[in-house]
């Protein structure tokens, strides 16, 4: 049908160029982002791309409703600008006639949104965590770098190497400060270089001095020394991932349901919030649009974009209030979800079949007169 088929096209194409545009700031804020994350030491640099292509996929959902939105409301207050939708009115083609073939189009975007919500998400947490904390569980060895302070995991040792040699395996100038039974212990040496010695790693100093010194200050012992082994942290190199069973985030979707905590219901509702607050979007796009000469289709994109961060920051605080036990999963569905729900369909039915107030009191005014007429 030609009504059809001219709206999907039109769909189509607006869906695509917002679709270009949205992911392109995203990802740009993202890997703002993550170059920040990797230069306070949070993010393993050379895996900066890694991280970014996980986080892009998932914000995938919130971008793809939004786009959708967006695409129909720009599609429909063009065909309002330009009075197509009058040509279609006058065909008799009504308002309600336009949701058969929305939601033909938004079908597939609908189903890679739920996809993506109920198993991408989670997935690419995972997988982003996972990289971090294998990056921050790291040994004391892999964390050095010439000309740099490193910290330890444990937060109680500092390294400090001056320059190492090509292969790595010698480095010179070396300052190590670690608290250790509440004295503090500075060591220095001209060269060190790691060995292995039963089954641990050890960062052998020569021609180097030590220095302890008790927190309280009560007294200072300085030594000096021609070799001395300081063991350093396992590194975590081959490990697996960090299993992040304990962060709802992190946690499939089936797992989610199969232990219904508070937690857990409370991330499962803004996983199973962003399939039900997409297809509400399909419906609010319809309803709402309309084209004022006086103000022109920036009503509308402004309306569409004030209407997305409202709903988008009650499925958040949705999340939020059902993870604290104050709302129940079922209850809040119900409320937010079908609520709009009710209300868009409510002014579908009136924009299709003109209701209003004026129209109602005619309406009764003629039966009032005829009964006093008898």
């Amino acid at each position: 049908m030609l009504f059809q088929s001219s709206l999907r096209k039109e769909l189509s194409r607006s869906f695509g160029a917002t679709f270009v545009v949205l992911f392109t700031i995203v990802v740009t804020m993202m890997l703002i982002r993550t170059l920040r994350l990797a230069a306070k030491g949070s993010v393993n640099p050379s895996e900066v791309f890694l991280v970014l292509a996980y986080t892009s996929l998932g914000y995938l959902p919130t971008i793809l409703s939004l786009c959708l939105f967006i695409a129909i409301v720009g599609t429909l207050s063009r065909m309002y600008t330009e009075s197509e939708m009058v040509i279609w009115f006058s065909a008799g083609q009504g308002l309600a006639s336009f949701v058969r073939p929305l939601f033909q189009f938004s079908w597939p975007i609908l189903i890679l949104i739920a996809a993506l919500a109920l198993v991408g998400w989670p997935w690419a947490n995972s997988q982003t965590q996972g990289m971090r904390d294998r990056y921050q569980s790291r040994g004391d060895l892999d964390r050095v770098a010439p000309g740099e302070f490193q910290e330890s995991p444990g937060r109680n040792r500092v390294f400090f190497i001056d320059k190492d040699t090509a292969d790595g395996t010698v480095a010179n100038n070396i300052f190590v400060s670690e608290v250790e039974g509440g004295t503090q212990i500075i060591t220095s040496a001209q060269t060190g270089r790691v060995e292995s010695i039963d089954n641990s790693r050890y960062l052998m100093l020569r021609n180097g001095q030590r220095l302890e010194r008790p927190l309280d200050k009560s007294e200072l012992q300085i030594s000096e020394f021609e070799v001395y082994g300081a063991r350093l942290g396992a590194s975590s190199k081959g490990g697996g991932a960090v299993q992040n069973t304990d962060r709802p985030r992190m946690r499939p979707t089936l797992d989610l349901v199969r232990d219904p905590s508070a937690p857990n219901l409370g991330q499962l509702s803004w996983r199973v919030g962003m399939l039900l607050a997409a297809i509400n979007f399909v419906l609010l796009a319809l309803t709402v649009t309309s084209v004022n000469p006086r103000v022109g289709r920036s009503a509308n994109m402004l309306f569409a974009a004030f209407a997305f961060v409202i709903y988008y920051n009650l499925l958040n605080l949705g999340e939020s209030w059902i993870g604290s036990g104050q709302f129940q999963l079922a209850g809040f569905l119900v409320l937010l979800h079908g609520g709009v729900l009710v209300g868009a369909l409510l002014w579908l039915a009136k924009r299709h079949y003109s209701w209003s107030l004026w129209n109602l009191m005619r309406a009764r005014r003629p039966a009032a007169v005829s009964e006093v007429a008898r």
